[in-house]
């Protein structure tokens, strides 16, 4: 251990850029807060939106920007716990909701770690105002007491700190690779299973249909008018359980959710669903947004409830209904002028063809699902919580070592 550094506030130790550009009067590449990743100090997609794009190319943004140059510091000040700040290695400009601090007594890298460390975090954050965009203001980071040891000492622990991280971030990539892969395999058995079924030997059989292809020989192929009735009964009191429909959760109560969602003054009017329903998201089928439902209640007005009949299981139908390939057939039958606001209504939902395998196949694949990505759930648990240990060790590093209670030789 060796002894803390000396403290200096912030704004003696950093210059706040002020100059203001309007965004259609300038050809500098412009970084919004989205661009920055958080935690890590690096920037991850440009201002267009595209990952392999050069940053230090993108135009675009918001009208209104700060100017910055190469060497400075940008920290977020919007929502500051998400710990969004980077180096800049070109000149440009950024959006108002991050500051440009030009370092002066400085190393640009270690004001990099101390601004990401979870001291300064959480010292900005507990400044904030404002409940749904909360926000700190210059008066008070300025202010805020940081780490200042001589400069020769901010390089060597800078230095320290860009492989120690470099090595812990090569470890959270390649275990988030892993996800993505798991996450690939699950979609992959889900879709073979209500697709295929579980007997590869079984014999095939064209379908007709461009999306299913072939089919198991003994399944049907039947138009969901014939296999579902619309429901559309109303909540008299709106006390029931709220549901919400999404792509990546299907149906779900509104309570399990941690998110903050508008809540109508009075959810009287509201469409009942019950156990074993498909609901769906009628603005976002197009991206999968359905499900069936596990338990009894309502869900908004705009949304389409059905029933499925004696001829589906409710699981298989959610199964079916959630992979990718079924949310671009029911696009082709959705309304709209852009793509990202298509409607699904009724009466393009009953255009749409549907695989039906024998109810005791349909349970077999059903069973199988369930076993199989169980499997890989457990997995992706581990997996997620060894990235988010990680993610501690390297936080506790950054603090350790910027705060001067680690021996680094080449800082001393």
């Amino acid at each position: 251990m060796t002894e803390a550094y000396p403290r200096l506030r912030l704004k003696y130790a950093v210059e706040l850029r002020r100059n203001r550009t309007e965004g259609g009067e300038s050809e500098l590449p412009y970084v919004g807060l989205e661009n920055i990743e958080s935690g890590t100090g690096r920037l991850i997609t440009s201002a267009s939106g595209q990952e392999n794009d050069d940053p230090s190319t993108a135009v675009g943004g918001e009208s209104l920007s700060s100017v910055f140059q190469a060497g400075d510091i940008l920290f977020g000040k919007l929502r500051p716990y998400l710990a969004k700040a980077w180096v800049a290695d070109f000149d440009g400009r950024c959006s108002t909701e991050l500051l440009p601090l030009r370092p002066e007594r400085l190393n640009s890298r270690f004001g990099l770690y101390v601004m990401l460390s979870r001291e300064f975090i959480d010292a900005v954050d507990a400044s904030t105002f404002g409940s749904k965009m909360p926000r700190a203001d210059w008066a008070f980071i300025g202010n805020v007491p940081i780490p200042c040891p001589t400069q020769p000492t901010q390089e060597g622990i800078a230095d320290f700190l860009d492989r120690e991280t470099a090595d812990i971030d090569a470890l959270i990539a390649a275990k988030q690779r892993l996800l993505d892969l798991m996450a690939e395999k699950r979609r992959s058995i889900v879709a073979e299973a209500v697709l295929r079924g579980l007997d590869p030997s079984a014999r095939l059989r064209p379908s007709g249909i461009d999306w299913l292809g072939d089919i198991p020989a003994h399944w049907e192929v039947e138009r969901s008018r014939w296999l579902f009735s619309e429901r559309d009964q109303r909540s008299q009191t709106g006390e029931e359980e709220m549901l919400t429909v999404s792509h990546l959760t299907g149906v779900t109560p509104r309570s399990e959710k941690d998110v903050n969602m508008f809540e109508a003054e009075s959810t009287a009017g509201y469409k009942l669903c019950f156990v074993g329903d498909l609901a769906i998201n009628t603005l976002w089928a197009w991206m999968g947004a359905m499900g069936t439902a596990r338990v009894d209640g309502i869900v908004s007005p705009a949304y389409n409830v059905y029933t499925p009949g004696p001829c589906l299981l409710p699981d298989y139908v959610d199964a079916l209904v959630r992979i990718p390939v079924f949310a671009q057939e029911v696009t082709r039958y959705s309304k709209g002028v852009w793509s990202s606001r298509l409607r699904l209504y009724p009466e393009g939902f009953f255009e749409t063809w549907w695989p039906v395998p024998p109810l005791d196949e349909q349970q077999q694949i059903v069973d199988h699902i369930s076993a199989e990505t169980a499997k890989i759930d457990r997995l992706r648990t581990a997996t997620e919580k060894s990235i988010a240990l990680l993610k501690e060790r390297r936080a506790a590093l950054i603090a350790a070592a910027v705060t001067g209670q680690l021996v680094i030789p080449e800082a001393a």
